[in-house]
This record gives C-alpha cells, structure tokens and sequence, in this order.
C-alpha cells in the first residue's frame, strides 16, 4: 500500500501542497511507502491565519459542547484503531501488537481524558474581592516527534482543543501516516460538532522548515514541542522574540533504583523490558539501571536472560516484541554510542555494534546491554533513544540516589522495593517529573513531564490543559 501525505490540512480542507515531496521509508525494510509534501511558509501563513480566524468563535463555544466534540474524537478514534495502529508500524516500525495495545490506543485516551476532565475544571473561581477567569490563549502551534507520534499529538491536541484554543500541528515528517489519518477523524468530528473550519490545521515539514516557522511566526500565540533537548533549546529561542508561552517536553536518561530488598527476578525483568520496549525509543525509558553491589553480578546475568528471550523481527508479525529503529539516522546514532561505551571501558553483556544476526536490511539492533559502568560514561549521559542498557551499581541507598539525581535530565524514574511505602520514602529524594514504583505503568490522568533539561510544563490529564490558559482577574467596584 502507498499512502499519500502530499496534502496539507487547512481551513477544513485538504489542500495539495506546492511543498517539496520527501519518501516515507519503512524502517523494517527500508522500502519507500509513500511521500509527505513539507509544506511552504505561504501555506503555513494560511493554516495560522484560519486559526486565527476560527479562534474568535471556537473559544465562546460552552465547555459542555467542547467536551462532546472530545468525546467524539475519541469514540472515532477507537472505530479506526487498526488503521491508525497499522499507520504507526509502517512509519515507523513499531510492533504490530504495540502499536494496536499501546500507540494507537493511547492517542483515542487523551481524547477521552480530557473530555472528562472539563466536567471540574474550574475555569472561574472568586478571590478575594475579584473574579479569577482561566481563558484559552490562542492559537497554538504543536511541533511533535515519531516515536510516539499518536500520543504525541493527541496529548497537545486534545488539551488545546479543550481549553477552546485552535492549532496548527507539524506532526514528525518521519511519522506522517498516522497524523494524517487523526486529521481526517478530527475533521469529521468538527464537521459534525459544527465547528468553524480552522479549529484543528496541519503542515507536515520538518524541523529547521516548518517547526522552526511555526516557533517564530508572531501570529502564533504558543508552541508545545515534544524532541530532543537540543531542539527544544532552538524553539525556545526562535519563540523569544514575540515572547510566546513555549511548553516543552524533551529528553530523559532516567534511573531505574532496584532496592537490595526487592524481589529480584521480577525488578529485572521489568526493568529491561521497560528500557527496550518500542525499541528503546522513549523519552522516558529507564535506561540506567542502579542495583546493589552485593547483588550485582546476579542482576547482570538475570538481564542477559531477559535480554534473550526478546523476539526481533517483522513489525508487522504478531510474535515480534522488537521492531527496528525509526530511521538510518537513528540507527547510525545508537551504533556509535555503542562503540562509544565499549571505547570508554564498559563491558557488553551482551548485544553491541551491528545488526542482529540474520538481518541484512532494515534498521535493527541488538539488545545491547552494558555492566561495569560509572554515571560519567557517554552511554551514562546522554540519551541514547535505542535499546541499550546501562548497570550500575552502588553502595547504599545513599549513592543511588546521588547518582540517580546526577543528571541534567529529570523526566521519569524508576523505583523497586519490597513494598510501596519503602519504594514511595525513596521517589520523594528523586529529582524527576515522575517516578514508576515497583512496576506500574503510566497514568494518562497524571501530570506528564520533567524537571532540569527535560523540559516545562506538564502534558496529560487536567494539568495538560493548565499550559493553554491564561489567567484573567476581574475586579469589581
């Protein structure tokens, strides 16, 4: 099947892009599967204006008609969950069953949350003497990555359009498929709902064309951009010259403490499955693993068994627990980082450079993980975006949660114990945005986001729709 994303959506329509047309790879096989047109400055002024223009009704309509127009999206989304999970496989090569269980679903939930979360939210409340409104700032520009791209968009999307804001979206250009077929369910929703034509627009692009347009353009009134660090740092200051509000969630090098008192096996297996599920492609995967130096050896070998019982292959095959990276840009960042903790003297437990043994195209790796490693190592502190993992060990709690807390990231941690209560005494010493104990998973309902580097702002549930409101106080003779 070829797609077709040489089409911008503006102004509720679809418009042929005059925009240069790029291939779309599959990164499992590395075959060509269709084409995204990045779209011109002009068609962006186009998608900004409609926007602009919608916004002055949009932002009147009641919370309880918003609300329905979020459910609705969310219903639709679960009637086309095969198709959006079969878009985010080709793309970008997810595992069938990841992407039906996880990628696809995920993006219907933010729908749905944030539905629900209008029902309390309080958008006016008195104080003092005065009246406190929480207004929809504008119009919103939302730059989004490929590794979850679903999620990604819908965890903006879904929180803009609940506070009455409208959006101009710049999905990945590596991960347009899956964008392109929730344009086409939300366009059916607003026609439905009877919404103005330029609530919901998007220009596919990539970063240093669009996304670097969308951060400076002065009719835009924020940006939300999910990326690398590194990115991030350049949306904010394109953004800074019309002082927009900029909300960003960026990398992670999270630490995953396993407790001397933990039951063992079980703290293992969840931390290697957790840092190699979508292919290490998380921002918040738990890539350093800190474990006891009396148990150590025992961790390392109880990895490697978890470690190869991982299954590589096909995307598309219902048996496959590990898919490719997105890209041969990815693939060639996660070999050299690979090469680059072997030449700093950490030792493979197994995996290391190269493909897996019996593939010669697409763009896999081996499940790679790393022993005898300090935090000063590259492979320590940087983020890596691939499955590869790194043991550390330490002496006490004491140091782990020094070493835990010695990073410029803090978006996620992982914490193992003997019980919650032990497990929760060491999350409140961590510098991180969010802390996982003893194998739970992620709260869509939860704030999502992260301390130093790892960005501003929380993203999901109620505190996701916080970063698209400003406060008005009203005050009465």
């Amino acid at each position: 099947m070829k797609y077709d994303c040489t089409k911008q959506f503006i102004n509720g329509r679809w418009v042929e892009s005059r925009g240069a047309r790029h291939p779309i790879i599959n990164p499992a096989d590395e075959s060509p599967v269709g084409e995204v047109a990045y779209g011109t400055r002009d068609e962006l002024d186009q998608a900004v204006k409609a926007a602009r223009a919608a916004f002055e009704e949009y932002a009147q309509w009641p919370v309880e008609k918003r609300a329905a127009l979020l459910a609705d999206i969310a219903k639709r989304c679960g009637e086309r969950r095969d198709e959006l999970a079969a878009a985010v496989t080709t793309e970008m090569g997810a595992p069938k069953a990841l992407s039906r269980r996880a990628q696809a679903t995920l993006g219907g939930a933010h729908f749905a949350v944030a539905a629900g979360a209008l029902n309390n939210f309080e958008f006016e409340k008195k104080v003092g003497e005065s009246v406190v409104l929480r207004e929809p700032i504008g119009v919103c520009g939302l730059i989004t990555p490929w590794n979850w791209p679903l999620n990604q968009i819908a965890c903006k999307v879904a929180p803009a359009l609940a506070a009455g804001c409208t959006v101009v979206l710049k999905p990945s250009e590596i991960a347009p498929l899956s964008a392109t077929v929730l344009a086409e369910i939300i366009d059916a929703a607003c026609q439905a709902a009877g919404a103005p034509g330029g609530v919901f627009n998007l220009v596919h692009g990539d970063g240093s064309g669009v996304g670097a347009a969308i951060a400076a353009h002065p009719d835009i009134d924020m940006v939300s951009f999910t990326g690398s660090t590194r990115a991030g740092v350049l949306v904010a200051k394109a953004a800074a010259d019309s002082v927009k509000r900029v909300a960003q969630e960026l990398g992670g090098k999270s630490p995953n403490i396993i407790l001397e008192t933990a039951p063992l096996a079980d703290a293992i297996k969840h931390g290697v499955r957790d840092c190699f599920s979508n292919t290490g492609q998380s921002c918040n995967a738990p890539s350093r693993m800190l474990v006891p130096a009396n148990i150590y050896d025992e961790a390392v070998k109880l990895a490697t068994e978890v470690a190869s019982q991982i299954r590589i292959g096909d995307p598309q095959s219902d048996e496959t627990h590990m898919g490719p990276l997105s890209g041969e840009g990815q693939f060639n960042k996660v070999q050299n980082l690979i090469q680059k903790g072997i030449a700093e003297g950490a030792k493979l437990a197994c995996g290391g450079p190269g493909r897996p043994e019996g593939f010669d195209k697409g763009f896999f790796v081996k499940p790679t993980i790393f022993r005898d490693v300090n935090n000063g190592m590259t492979i320590a502190r940087e983020e890596i975006f691939g499955p590869v993992l790194a043991m550390i060990p330490y002496e006490d709690i004491d140091e782990a949660v020094r070493i835990a807390n010695d990073t410029p990231y803090g978006l996620a941690a992982f914490v193992y114990g003997a019980s919650r209560e032990e497990a929760m005494a060491v999350a409140k010493r961590l510098r991180s945005g969010m802390v996982h104990l003893n194998g739970a998973g992620v709260d869509v309902q939860a704030p999502f986001g992260g301390y130093k580097q790892s960005g501003n702002g929380r993203e999901w549930g109620a505190a996701g729709i916080e970063d698209f409101l400003e406060t008005k106080a009203v005050m009465a003779a």
